[in-house]
């Protein structure tokens, strides 16, 4: 397979700081550019943050055809556990699959100060949909339309390929459904930021999430926004709340 270039703009972020980090993770099909914003934001507060670029994101669709939920979630791992060392308390934020892959990590690592989510995909998808991307897959396609840039405001464009890798969409499914048979093991609070008008997340995901979690949930709706709302009109708003949470829930 040939070796494509990072395309400028997706590269990874990472930033000194201390004594407390933040992890913050992109979404699928998207590359840092769409959370780069907020994990500026959290080194200006002074905390630690490394921002991965997930294998086969923020390239080309070619490589992200070979890679699968199992590739992303050892990224972020490894991620989790590089800024551990160097840090007393951590908080993880992640857009979309990144705030799957926050779920997923809080599940894990208990001692997670706080969570921030934005647009989160937490809830199992119907086994329709499930079969229906299975037969595109079946039919020869590797494929489908994309799912990226869904963004209200006219002058951003998120940095995401142009259209979505079957089999690796599959895998992340796999994955929300068991990490929604255990959202109540999450005890640390939650910041919940979710748009109404989200046209590849619904809404109820969100929904679902503070149902089940066992910790605090402050609710925060962002009106202005579509999917990629760290990208979008209420930008300064997330960056803002996920600051302000990240200072009270690692204070002390």
């Amino acid at each position: 397979m040939p070796d494509y270039p990072v395309l400028p703009g997706a590269e990874p972020f990472s930033a000194p700081g201390g004594p407390h980090g933040a992890l913050v993770l992109h979404g699928f099909t998207g590359c840092p550019q769409s959370m780069r914003g907020l994990a500026e934001a959290f080194a200006s507060a002074g905390l630690a943050v490394e921002l991965p670029r997930l294998p086969g994101h923020g390239t080309a669709i070619e490589d992200m055809l070979e890679t699968s939920w199992d590739d992303w979630s050892s990224t972020a791992e490894a991620a989790y556990d590089e800024l551990a060392a160097r840090v007393d308390k951590m908080v993880v934020g992640g857009l979309s699959m990144g705030g799957t892959l926050t779920l997923w990590l809080a599940e894990r690592h208990p001692e997670i100060a706080g969570i921030v989510l934005v647009n989160a995909a937490a809830e199992p998808p119907a086994d329709s949909f499930k079969e229906m991307l299975q037969g595109i897959l079946d039919s020869g396609n590797p494929t489908m339309p994309s799912i990226g840039n869904d963004v209200a405001h006219p002058d951003v464009t998120e940095l995401a390929y142009d259209a979505a890798p079957v089999a690796p969409l599959l895998s992340m499914f796999d994955a929300v459904t068991e990490i929604a048979a255990g959202l109540g093991t999450i005890e640390c609070p939650v910041l919940l930021m979710n748009s109404p008008q989200d046209h590849v997340v619904p809404p109820s995901s969100s929904d679902l999430i503070a149902e089940q979690v066992s910790g605090p949930v402050e609710r925060v709706t962002l009106e202005r926004s579509y999917h990629v709302a760290t990208l979008d009109y209420d930008k300064d708003e997330i960056e803002r709340r996920a600051v302000e949470f990240a200072s009270k829930v690692t204070a002390g």
